[in-house]
């Protein structure tokens, strides 16, 4: 009697995550960084333009939590991708970054206040060259709980700022609020700054002996 040939099973073909739904939310963050600009430029000009402020506000607030769905859903539903890896810190920096660019602009972040700002993009731009340069060494440099309460703390404090004078219309101290915050936040981003250099400097100084 002929044995039965077992034939290997073919594996099964990988999934496209690319437009999961954890992806979408995280290029739905993206594209809320555009509308965002355009309704603090244009609210700058309009007279009266308080409620393109509260707009502003209302799109930034929706783009904040996705940051938390898109991480959450995509760890629950074991669809964690190489694009979403990529994206979601860049879609955090690009809305934090241009919120305060027009921030700037339109006289809400000025004075000493700059400095703050100042600081938290230049942060930015650093570790991210940093992240870069580990990733071509194969060496990952995992974000801490207190760099994630940084953040958290960026997006509250950006959120009060976009209210701006509209806020203060409402609730006085609304500008103020969002001022100290940002302030706070900066002293964090350049705790949590030191904190990654610190963790990847002897890799840079291993890279140059190499």
């Amino acid at each position: 009697m002929a044995e039965a040939v077992t034939r290997p099973s073919s594996p099964a073909p990988a999934r496209n995550l690319a437009f999961s739904l954890p992806n979408i939310l995280t290029y739905s963050r993206c594209a809320a960084v555009p509308l965002v600009a355009a309704c603090l430029f244009w609210a700058d000009f309009l007279q009266g333009g308080f409620v393109l402020r509260w707009v502003a506000l209302g799109l930034f607030v929706a783009a904040a939590v996705t940051d938390f769905f898109d991480g959450y859903l995509a760890r629950a539903w074991s669809q964690q991708s190489a694009i979403g890896r990529m994206l979601d810190p860049i879609a955090d920096k690009l809305l934090v970054s241009t919120c305060l660019l027009m921030l700037a602009f339109d006289g809400t972040i000025r004075g000493w206040s700059m400095w703050a700002a100042v600081v938290i993009l230049c942060r930015e731009i650093l570790v991210s060259g940093l992240r870069e340069f580990l990733a071509e060494l194969r060496v990952s440099v995992p974000v801490s709980r207190l760099a994630k309460w940084k953040t958290t703390l960026q997006l509250v404090s950006v959120g009060f700022l976009l209210a701006g004078p509209a806020g203060d219309r409402l609730v006085p101290g609304v500008t103020l609020a969002g001022l100290v915050l940002l302030w706070v936040s900066a002293v964090l981003t350049l705790y949590t700054g030191y904190d990654y250099f610190r963790a990847g400097g002897r890799h840079l100084v291993a890279g140059d002996n190499r």
